[in-house]
C-alpha cells in the first residue's frame, strides 16, 4: 500500500556510554583515542577487505572464460552449467556489462559480481563452493518539486529546464483522460511533487509523482495520488478521479485531417456525404488503443472502411476504428478488451488516400462527435476515506509550495 508521506523527519541520536573502571584494571592514557573502523559493504561484501578489479564483458566472451582469466578454480568453473537458469542464465551475459573481481590478501578470487544494472547485480561466491545470490543496491529517494512553462511541447519544456523527460511521460499518463496534450498552449504551466531516485549519490531515475497541477489560462486541474484499499489512482482536489471511462483519443496523432460533419466532400468519391467520425493523421503502424473497457463486436474488412474493429463499451456507447493496417494478435469477436489496450495499427485500407485512423462513436445507436464526447469519471474517493484524502491534499500542497520557493 502506497501512501503519501506526511513529512520526512531525520533524527541524529547520539548515545553516550560511560563505563566505570576498576582501579585494579589498566586505564587508558588521558589523551589516547580509540579508533573504530567503519566497515563498508557493497553487494553484501565487506569491500575494504579485498582488492577489487573491474572489467567489462567483451564481444564473444563467456562467463567461464572471464572467470578462468580472473583466476577462478577450474572445479568451480565446471559447476556453472549446474546453476538454475531461473536464477541466472550463464549463457546470456551481455557485451559491455561491468563486472567486479574481489581478491583476498593471498590474491585468491573470492567473489565475482556481474552488474545487470546500476541497481541490481548477481554475486558469485567462489570461496569453497560455487553459489550465487541476487543483490540490489539501496535506492535513496529525494523529494523534489518542479515547475515548467509550455513554449512548444511538454517534452521540450522539461528538457529545456534540465529535467528528466520521464516526468513529461508520467504526466501524460496521469492526465491522459482529461488533457489533450496536442492542444497545449504557450504559457500553460505544470507544477509537480515527485521523488528522484539515486544510488551511491548518482541520479538513476524518477520515482513516484505525488501531486501535480496543470494551469491553463488560470484554470487549475489538480492531481493527487491516493492509494488506500480498493481506491487507487489520481484524484482532483474534491476527490473525483482523473481516470475517465474513455481516453481523450485512441492514439498518438499528428493532426486531425477531417472532422465530424454531415456534409463533407469525399476525397475519393468526390460526392458530398456525411462523415460521422474524426480522421486522425498518423504514421503507418502507429498503435491504436481501445478508448475504454468493452467487448469486440466486429473485426474484419468493411469495404470503404477497410480493416475495422468495433467495440461495445456498455449499453450506451460503441466505438469503431477504421482503415487499420493490421489487428493486434489478441483481438477477436467476443473478446473483452481493456482501456488503453492495443487493438490494431494505423493503415490506409479501404477508401483511403493515406495512413490515418477514422474513429467513430455511437451513443444509444446515434453517431456523436468524438471530440465533444463527455466522459464520466470512475468512482471518486469514498466518503469513508475523504478525511484521510483531504489531509493528503493539504500536505501535498504545502510540500509543493515549500519546495518551489
Amino acid at each position: 500500500m502506497k501512501r503519501l508521506s506526511l513529512l520526512f523527519i531525520f533524527a541524529l541520536v547520539l548515545i553516550g556510554c560511560n563505563k566505570s573502571l576498576d582501579t585494579a584494571e589498566q586505564a587508558p592514557e588521558e589523551n589516547s583515542e580509540q579508533v573504530i573502523r567503519e566497515i563498508h559493504y557493497e553487494y553484501g561484501i565487506a569491500v575494504d577487505s579485498f582488492r577489487i578489479v573491474s572489467g567489462k564483458v567483451a564481444a564473444g566472451e563467456t562467463l567461464g572464460g572471464i572467470l578462468s582469466r580472473a583466476g577462478a578454480d577450474k572445479s568451480l568453473i565446471n559447476q556453472l552449467p549446474l546453476i538454475d537458469k531461473q536464477l541466472f542464465d550463464t549463457r546470456n551475459i551481455q557485451q559491455g556489462k561491468e563486472y567486479l573481481c574481489f581478491y583476498d590478501a593471498d590474491s585468491t578470487l573470492e567473489y565475482f559480481v556481474y552488474k545487470q544494472s546500476r541497481v541490481t547485480a548477481t554475486v558469485f561466491h567462489l570461496r569453497d563452493s560455487l553459489h550465487i545470490e541476487k543483490q540490489q543496491k539501496e535506492i535513496v529517494l529525494k523529494r523534489c518539486a518542479a515547475e515548467v512553462t509550455i513554449n512548444t511541447s511538454l517534452w521540450n519544456a522539461f528538457t529545456d529546464a534540465g529535467l528528466s523527460p520521464t516526468l513529461a511521460l508520467e504526466l501524460s499518463e496521469i492526465y491522459q483522460w482529461t488533457v489533450d496534450f496536442f492542444g497545449l498552449q504557450k504559457g500553460d504551466r505544470f507544477s509537480l511533487v515527485y521523488d528522484e531516485q539515486t544510488v551511491d549519490g548518482e541520479y538513476i531515475g524518477i520515482g513516484t509523482i505525488y501531486a501535480a497541477i496543470y494551469n491553463h489560462n488560470g484554470n487549475m486541474l489538480h492531481a493527487y495520488l491516493f492509494n488506500e484499499g480498493d481506491t487507487h489512482g489520481y484524484f482532483d482536489e474534491n476527490g473525483k478521479s482523473l481516470r475517465k471511462a474513455f481516453l481523450k483519443a485512441p492514439l498518438n496523432y499528428k493532426r486531425i485531417s477531417s472532422h465530424f460533419t454531415y456534409a463533407r466532400k469525399h476525397p475519393i468519391y468526390k460526392t458530398v456525404r456525411p462523415h460521422t467520425g474524426v480522421d486522425y493523421a498518423a504514421p503507418m503502424g502507429t498503435p491504436v488503443v481501445a478508448l475504454g473497457d468493452g467487448v469486440v463486436t466486429e473485426k474484419g474488412y468493411k469495404g470503404a472502411g477497410g480493416n475495422t474493429v468495433k467495440i461495445r463499451h456498455n449499453s450506451t456507447y460503441t466505438t469503431a476504428y477504421l482503415h487499420l493496417s493490421k489487428y493486434s494478435k489478441d483481438i477477436a469477436v467476443g473478446k473483452r478488451v481493456s482501456q488503453g489496450q492495443v487493438i490494431g495499427y494505423v493503415g490506409s485500407t479501404g477508401a483511403s488516400t493515406g495512413p490515418h485512423l477514422d474513429f467513430r462513436v455511437w451513443k444509444n445507436g446515434q453517431p456523436v462527435n468524438p471530440l465533444t464526447l463527455e466522459s464520466p469519471s470512475v468512482e471518486p474517493v469514498p466518503e469513508t476515506l475523504k478525511a484521510e484524502y483531504d489531509s493528503i491534499v493539504i500536505v501535498a500542497n504545502k510540500q509543493m509550495s515549500e519546495l518551489l520557493k
